[in-house]
């Protein structure tokens, strides 16, 4: 695996923005058997890597998020855009878009 971005040096998401980088695609089924990559599913999971400072509301008081970085999340399957960065790949949403925080 190449090195991970610093991204948090790199991008600064604004409002209620989140970088996340995504877990990796399962490359086999439990079975064992072999998946290939047309036929993986897009990741709904992932770690966020950077956040905004929350939304405003319509007095300009500042929304803190829910979550932070580091936090393991469950997001929805076609939110957010996915982008490239020095070669990792990472998505940006929305926190609305974040279905729930994972607790180990």
């Amino acid at each position: 695996m190449t090195e991970t971005v610093d991204v948090a040096s790199k991008l600064r998401p604004l409002a209620d923005k989140l970088v996340v980088r995504p877990a990796g695609r399962e490359e086999t089924t439990r079975g064992g058997i072999i998946v290939p990559d047309t036929a993986k599913e897009k990741p709904q999971r992932g770690t966020i890597v950077a956040a905004g400072e929350g939304r405003k509301d319509d007095d300009g008081e500042r929304i803190t998020l829910d979550v932070q970085v580091g936090d393991k999340v469950l997001f929805a399957k076609y939110a957010g855009t996915e982008f490239k960065l020095e070669d990792e790949d990472l998505i940006i949403l929305s926190e609305k878009d974040i279905l729930a925080v994972i607790t180990d």
